[in-house]
């Protein structure tokens, strides 16, 4: 089961960015349906990408939405380093943990602004731009996943027997190596020359983008550990008191 801390509100970040990119991929998706799968200026398949839909009178509500989940994204990651830091969550022990947490908030913020981007300069207007600031999101969350899995990993063996690290990591890493292969198969597809290609790319793009959704939502299972204000987490409680399986 379970266990929010009511004194830690940082857990809602990481549930507002999932379930506003979800929403957001959500009503694109409905729209596009709900119009009888118009063909979009920008589309060249037969089933269109979410910056087809996005590239639309949809524009604005894209643009929102990619903002809020940016924010919340790269909040959640620097609230987890500001947690370790003040012993909230288990701290760092090594300067390499440090230094990886930090870089993955780095590739956050480069995500971020990729994605707001790549919704500002849309793909019907700015084609080629909105493919940089695709490949840019792109590029970012792949670092910052990197970063955050190998931190983890680290921390798990600095912190041996506490078993939720070790959980954590291994989720973070089996969603993130996911996503990757993923976004590799669709980058090649991206350029494909065919409508059978074009719209395995479009899918593709659909299933990577409902997939970011829970890579999001894991960070609520660290973020739910932080302990109330001035006090240490329970699980570095117990391990200075030679309490270590936790």
């Amino acid at each position: 089961m379970v266990r929010i801390n009511v004194h830690n509100h940082y857990h809602k970040l990481p549930i507002i960015a999932s379930v506003a990119w979800y929403v957001t991929l959500l009503v694109l998706l409905i729209v596009w349906l709900a119009s009888g799968r118009p063909k979009y200026p920008s589309q060249d398949g037969s089933i269109a990408y979410i910056s087809d839909v996005g590239a639309s009178y949809m524009k604005p509500f894209f643009i929102v939405g990619t903002c809020i989940t940016a924010v919340s994204f790269v909040l959640t990651l620097a609230s987890e380093r500001l947690l370790q830091h003040a012993h909230r969550l288990l701290p760092t022990q090594r300067r390499s943990e440090t230094i990886l947490s930090y870089c993955s908030i780095a590739g956050s913020i480069i995500a971020g602004a990729g994605l707001i981007l790549l919704s500002i300069f849309d793909t019907k207007r700015y084609t080629s731009l909105h493919r940089v600031f695709l490949l840019v999101f792109m590029l970012g969350v792949i670092l910052s996943a990197l970063f955050t899995v190998v931190e983890f990993r680290l921390l798990s063996h600095t912190y041996a027997s506490y078993n939720k690290l070790r959980r954590s990591y291994i989720a973070k890493g089996i969603i993130a190596a996911i996503l990757i292969c993923l976004g590799v198969a669709f980058g090649i597809l991206l350029f494909g020359d065919s409508e059978a290609l074009i719209d395995a790319g479009a899918i593709l793009e659909w299933v990577i983008g409902f997939g970011f959704t829970a890579y999001l939502l894991v960070f609520f299972y660290d973020l739910r550990l932080a302990a109330p204000r001035h006090q240490k987490s329970q699980a570095l409680k117990n391990m200075e008191a030679g309490q270590w399986r936790v």
